[in-house]
């Protein structure tokens, strides 16, 4: 199940109107599972350039990470260089900011929204839950027509410290495995292959010989 652009439409006006509820003009933008931009708009034009940019970025990193971008904050600010090494792979579509959500709908995550520009700290979160309060009025609606497409989504990382190691542990060791099975398979070919040189030199010789006694060449 992909973002709509019906969909994207009713979240955005539930923000704007929440944003216009507390004076504070915001860029709104929504994207999709894939992080693809599906709605964008500005509130302040022409002004607020910026925030343009951080609604994007919020809403990709939400995405990506399926949690708030607040949450994201958090825990990525103890990783050194996680900030710099994610913003420079995904050419500036990631940030370690309040204000991104990942849109879920039925379990699933479908899309992402960030907001910048709010003139208060918490604003950019209080507008974007506004929205997704407007996506769960419409959810009894929607979700019949829906749920045969709607995968559960998993949050990434784990929360479990712990977890996160051992499954990191149990991928090194799958991908040790995988390496090591070629390696013993040439070592064996190998073998068979000098097993069989080492019987052909009998024959060999055995051929010499009756040359030998033939009164031909040796």
């Amino acid at each position: 199940m992909s973002m709509s652009l019906e969909i994207a439409r009713r979240i955005a006006e539930a923000c704007k109107q929440r944003a216009r509820e507390l004076r504070s003009p915001v860029s709104i933008a929504i994207v999709d599972a894939g992080g693809h931009l599906v709605l964008f708009e500005r509130m302040m034009a022409p002004y607020g350039w910026a925030t343009a940019n951080i609604s994007i970025a919020k809403a990709v990193t939400a995405v990506m990470f399926n949690q708030p971008t607040d949450a994201v904050a958090q825990w990525g600010s103890a990783i050194p260089g996680f900030a710099s090494s994610l913003a420079v792979m995904t050419q500036g579509r990631f940030i370690m900011a309040a204000g991104g959500w990942p849109i879920r709908l039925g379990g699933a995550t479908i899309g992402g929204i960030g907001i910048s520009g709010g003139n208060a700290p918490g604003r950019d979160d209080e507008i974007a839950r506004a929205g997704l309060a407007a996506l769960e009025a419409l959810a009894p609606a929607l979700l019949p027509q829906l749920q045969p497409h709607l995968q559960p989504s998993v949050a990434y990382p784990s929360s479990s410290p712990g977890l996160s190691h051992e499954l990191t542990g149990a991928a090194h060791s799958a991908d040790y495995a995988l390496q090591e099975q070629p390696t013993n398979q040439q070592a064996v070919s190998g073998e068979e292959l000098r097993g069989q040189n080492s019987e052909q030199v009998p024959q060999s010789e055995d051929m010499a010989s009756r040359k030998h006694l033939a009164g031909g060449p040796s």
